[in-house]
């Protein structure tokens, strides 16, 4: 008996226990073992929005967000009668919209009904059009239950211009521990694009997967908002080929253009290209805003204005550039032409681009002050970055005396752009101001943020120094960067071209002078400046680093083409439309002209007739309705036709018209 208590009260000892336990769960960890059930079987996900799009100035799709749908069978939830009686159908409905065999898909449904697939992939990346019709098909319009349909959907970004500013376009993304890399457009303003989230509730189905509950979410997502940048998409493709076509001509390392409205500061193109091993070309890194190089001779246009301010000197002032070549201490500053330009002023000295010439003026002027120098740069705001929205913006060096690399040589150095560091947007930054009269603007690459047609928010310039010289000063430089062009020892005289004023600078700069091999010695091609000279409209930069020197190497050679190339392309493309005074608009010749080929237009032709006299576009026309193929030589009227007249069309298929 004692032994029958023992175990009865151990029995009784357990269910109390038990009861214990069961009560505890129930009232003390109920609710976490409920959310713990919950998890396993039930969870929230979250649904990505809709990107809002990136447009160009006029409208162009830059970036652009497209949902792309993933089409999945539960092969459970239907029943097998109307399994049996849509499965065919339903097979054929997917062959027909998506190319494979009607078999291939039948075999799929059946395969999944007799495994109890809950989750058989059926198609994957359906645009939306294809989507709402899969909707429709036999089956899957029952919907997710009775029909067995399940819908995922997934948001791709795709850029319609391609590998054109696809750096300066950019991206977001953010990896799986929530680390968000920001690039370019997307990433400065990602925080107008990216919308917000919803959440969908999925319940947990066999081999681990998940399958959404219901045809709703529980919150939908609110897509991004639309951002219209500055960029003109007809500059930049200009931009991108030019440079492209000169780095691969000049085997060079990488290079940029940025293409710059001086009254606005908007840039309208901007364009990034490095070199693979390949050799072939891509929008590698953004070099336009993060590279912060030595600037060479185009920093002479700051040291100028600077000395100009002060009074140091006047463009007429005569400086000596010796033989070429001026020692200062145990350094030598030299001159790019051998024996030097002898006694020449100031203003033939940055025409010319002296450097010795520059090493005297800013030396001998600060020498005993040289603070005032460096004040003098810092008044012009060549110390700040631009502020730029884009992530990763190159600082600019400029260094004071005291501080770590400043020496007896740096004035003379920094003179003509060495021991200083600017990146290509910061150096045009300033040259647009010269362009522009004085107005220092920060470079503006968005021109308003839009939902649907409303504005959300608009970006209007922003003025960073309303004046970063005086007038007088930049008259004059303005006169010296025409000339630099203009001129016959300018050092761009070679891209003076008659039918648009071109002023800037160029500049060639050692990339790494401490190399005592010559063969390993390095250069970077610049030439900045803008256009038209008289009345400028865009400002513009070009920095090629490592040109083949077997090749070229100057700046005038290597980068002042590119820019030529793309002043005149967007010149060209912009039709000037003026009302003169005194036009008459009523020509009599120019309207028997017409009459006499509208005449000529509505004759029924059998044979060739005589084209000699007619305007040669004129001709054009008329054979081209006859079906002649026509090749046309010169300008003007019809000279000579290489048919004569009077032969039957049959027998003509080409036709050479020589023209005067």
């Amino acid at each position: 008996m004692i032994r029958l208590y023992v175990v009865a009260g151990g029995m009784f000892l357990f269910a109390l226990a038990v009861v214990f336990k069961l009560v505890n769960i129930q009232t003390v960890d109920g609710d976490k073992y409920r959310d713990l059930a919950m998890q396993r079987t039930e969870k929230m996900f979250t649904i990505a929005p809709n990107r809002g799009n990136l447009y160009s100035d006029d409208g162009s799709l830059l970036a652009t967000s497209v949902t792309k749908y993933t089409i999945r069978f539960d092969a459970v939830t239907v029943s097998e009668q109307d399994f049996q009686e849509e499965v065919g159908p339903l097979a054929s409905a997917l062959a027909n919209l998506l190319g494979k065999p009607q078999a291939h898909y039948e075999r799929l449904l059946r395969k999944a009904r007799s495994g109890k697939n809950r989750y058989a992939l059926v198609a994957r990346n359906l645009d939306y059009s294809q989507y709402t019709a899969v909707k429709q098909f036999p089956l899957f319009r029952k919907g997710p239950y009775k029909g067995g349909m399940i819908v995922e959907q997934r948001t791709v970004r795709e850029h319609p211009l391609g590998k054109i500013a696809e750096r300066s376009v950019g991206y977001e993304r953010i990896d799986d521990n929530g680390y968000a890399t920001r690039v370019g457009l997307e990433g400065a303003f990602g925080n107008y694009l990216r919308g917000m989230e919803g959440k969908r509730l999925k319940q947990r189905i066999a081999k681990g997967q998940w399958k959404p509950i219901g045809l709703d979410n529980i919150i939908e997502p609110k897509d991004g908002y639309d951002v219209v940048s500055t960029i003109d998409i007809n500059i930049q493709d200009i931009a991108h080929h030019a440079l492209l076509q000169q780095l691969e001509h000049y085997k060079a390392e990488h290079g940029t253009v940025i293409v710059m409205e001086a009254a606005t500061g908007e840039i309208k193109a901007i364009s990034n290209l490095g070199r693979t091993e390949e050799g072939t070309y891509y929008e590698r890194l953004n070099y336009a805003i993060g590279e912060s190089h030595e600037p060479g001779s185009t920093f002479k246009l700051m040291s100028l204005v600077a000395a100009l301010e002060d009074g140091i000197v006047d463009t007429a002032t005569v400086v000596d550039t010796e033989k070429g070549y001026w020692r200062i201490y145990d350094r030598v500053v030299r001159d790019s032409r051998h024996g030097g330009y002898g006694k020449i002023t100031v203003g033939e000295a940055f025409e010319v681009s002296s450097n010795t010439a520059f090493a005297k003026i800013i030396h001998n002027g600060y020498k005993d002050r040289p603070q005032d120098f460096v004040n003098r740069l810092m008044e012009m705001n060549l110390h700040s970055d631009l502020g730029m929205p884009i992530k990763g913006e190159g600082k600019p060096v400029l260094r004071s005396p005291g501080d770590k690399g400043w020496s007896g040589i740096s004035l003379a150095w920094m003179s003509h752009g060495y021991e200083v560091s600017l990146t290509p947007l910061q150096t045009l930054a300033f040259y647009n101001a010269i362009a522009n009269g004085g107005e220092l603007l920060r470079p503006r690459l968005i021109k308003e943020v839009r939902e649907w047609d409303r504005t959300v928010q608009r970006f209007d310039k922003h003025v960073l120094n309303p004046q970063v010289a005086s007038a007088e000063t930049i008259s004059k430089v303005q006169q010296l960067l025409r000339n630099v062009v203009a001129k016959k020892h300018g050092t761009g005289h070679k891209l003076e071209t008659p039918y648009l004023a071109i002023a800037g600078k160029t500049g060639t700069a050692q990339k790494n002078y401490a190399q005592r091999d010559p063969e390993k010695l390095a250069y970077i091609s610049t030439f900045a400046g803008y256009f038209p000279a008289d009345n400028p409209q865009y400002s513009c930069i070009v920095v090629i680093h490592e040109p083949d020197k077997s090749v070229g190497y100057y700046g005038a050679d290597v980068s002042g083409p590119v820019f030529r190339s793309v002043a005149q392309k967007i010149i060209a493309n912009q039709p000037i439309v003026e009302q003169l005074p005194g036009v008459v608009l009523h020509t009599p010749d120019l309207d028997q002209s017409y009459e006499s080929y509208y005449q000529a237009l509505r004759q029924e032709y059998k044979t060739l007739p005589d084209l000699r006299g007619m305007s040669g576009m004129d001709a054009l026309s008329i054979l081209e309705n006859m079906g002649v193929q026509v090749e046309i030589r010169g300008n003007g009227k019809v000279r000579k036709q290489s048919v004569s007249k009077g032969t039957d069309l049959k027998k003509v298929k080409r036709i050479v018209l020589e023209l005067s």
